[in-house]
């Protein structure tokens, strides 16, 4: 059996991952993977409960499960807690104790959404692209000073750091990952100014040698935020670190033209963790018109990196494509001549496509 442990968290959580839960079961039925369910509480709703975000039992049901499926955490009744008690702290909770240090984010730009697209047909048609960052390190961990005085004139300071084995691990991973798709890797970083980034483009250069197959080029960072609205078709895998992943990645998430098909994949030591990227909109909990497809796409990551089930993947992100192409839509990708759906008929649309 493959356990996965559910986290549905808060607002629509509860729904989108309950979604994706139906489609994995039907998933299952036809692929006969032997998936095993098993819930916890995070967030909002954790601390409801336990009084904190994240409890030590769920995090060591984690840490055991063959991959974690993750909904939304957040809303406004938390936002007057303390910051150690606010929801947002499962995540990084989450994130040091598996040892989370890669997040995986495609962006792919569906035909029948083309016009959903802040960008010209012509320049995002048929772009599909991954960002790999890396999550752990570099300036966000590194040391900082909140306020310091230097000759009578306050100041504030953050440090960027990166270990060679850090940079090895994230390039590997991303190298990897193209052999799967396209051949190509494009690492991005600012050599011409920072010495961590000097010496990520070395390790990079260096991890290449053993991935002959696979086609490297760099960017510096301005320069890639530009290519990636100039023309995000020539991108197939873009790898860099936890600052420029950040923002690169919430860049890319616009392209497709919806947030709400956007799945995201956090690759762990121990194991690993998959939801979509966009939040937990408590205005439209328990509604029935949330879009589930970023959370069941979610689940074909995990299907796909957990548990090596790539057969199964496709036939989930198959089963969405037709979808799409059969005009169903949710409100947040709903225009006129299409199909309005809620969320559980669109489940269910999605379940008999498979």
């Amino acid at each position: 059996m493959k356990k996965i442990i559910v986290i549905p968290g808060d607002g629509i959580g509860q729904e989108i991952t309950a979604s994706a839960v139906k489609v994995l079961k039907k998933v299952d039925e036809k692929f006969n993977i032997g998936l095993e369910f098993d819930y916890r509480d995070a967030g909002g709703t954790s601390y409801e409960k336990f009084g904190t975000p994240l409890t030590d039992e769920a995090l060591d049901a984690c840490k055991k499960a063959d991959g974690v499926l993750f909904g939304a955490v957040g809303g406004k009744k938390w936002d007057s807690l303390p910051v150690h008690l606010r929801p947002e702290k499962a995540i990084f909770g989450l994130r040091k104790g598996l040892g989370l240090f890669a997040n995986l984010r495609p962006t792919k730009v569906y035909p029948e959404l083309i016009n959903s697209s802040p960008l010209k047909p012509e320049l995002v048609g048929g772009s599909d692209l991954l960002i790999v960052r890396e999550l752990v390190g570099g300036i966000y961990f590194g040391p900082r000073c909140e306020s310091e005085l230097k000759d009578g004139v306050e100041q504030a300071w953050d440090t960027e750091i990166y270990s060679v084995p850090e940079i090895e691990r994230i390039t590997k991973l991303a190298f990897e990952t193209a052999k799967i798709r396209r051949g190509k890797v494009t690492s991005v970083d600012k050599a011409n100014v920072l010495a961590a980034s000097r010496l990520w483009r070395k390790v990079v250069n260096d991890v290449a040698k053993n991935f002959p197959d696979v086609e490297l080029s760099h960017l510096y960072v301005d320069n890639a935020a530009m290519q990636l609205v100039l023309n995000p078709k020539q991108f197939d895998v873009i790898v860099t670190n936890n600052i420029f992943g950040d923002i690169l990645s919430d860049e890319a998430s616009v392209i497709g033209g919806s947030i709400g098909l956007m799945p995201s994949a956090s690759i762990g030591e121990l194991t690993s963790l998959y939801e979509p990227i966009h939040g937990s909109a408590p205005d439209i909990a328990g509604k029935g018109i949330a879009n589930p497809m970023g959370t069941i796409l979610s689940a074909a990551m995990l299907l796909r990196y957990s548990l090596n089930r790539d057969d199964a993947a496709q036939a989930i992100e198959n089963a969405i494509d037709k979808t799409l192409a059969d005009g169903y839509r949710t409100a947040d990708i709903f225009t006129d001549g299409f199909k309005r759906v809620g969320t559980d008929e669109v489940t269910e649309i999605i379940c008999n496509n498979l």
